[in-house]
């Protein structure tokens, strides 16, 4: 087991392929090349965490994109932002998410709250 940290695209590609190759080995847990398996999985995400972390997609983004998803109109946002014209307030960025419209878009369109509670990346006027 040579393993090592990853500071370049070249370790990290290397690192990969030598992943792909336990995985094919079928290997028992405990072993030395399970082991090795182990470690390198967590050395990988940890290098594309510091080098590609994706930060949480803008609130009103994720409500639009789960509506394409569920094929919801704004009128179906009713029930949970208020009335239509407040669903196209938020919609265009006028007015910000309350908690409670956050609580009920959650739990209505199966969103994370993660995702919800942060300020949008538009500004909101």
């Amino acid at each position: 087991m040579n393993i090592r940290p990853i500071r370049t695209e070249k370790d990290y590609d290397d690192a990969l392929d030598r992943v792909d190759m336990l995985m094919d080995l079928d290997l028992k847990l405990g072993t030395k090349e399970s082991d090795e398996l182990e470690v390198l999985v967590m050395i990988i995400e940890k290098y594309e965490e510091k080098n590609w972390n994706i930060s949480e997609p803008d609130p009103i983004e994720a409500i639009k994109i789960r509506m394409q998803e569920m094929q919801l109109k704004q009128k179906d946002l009713v029930p949970y932002i208020g009335n239509k014209s407040k669903v196209s307030e938020v919609l265009n960025g006028k007015v910000g998410l309350s908690l409670s419209m956050i609580y009920n878009l959650a739990k209505g369109l199966h969103l994370p709250l993660e995702v919800l509670i942060q300020p949008p990346h538009k500004s909101v006027y």
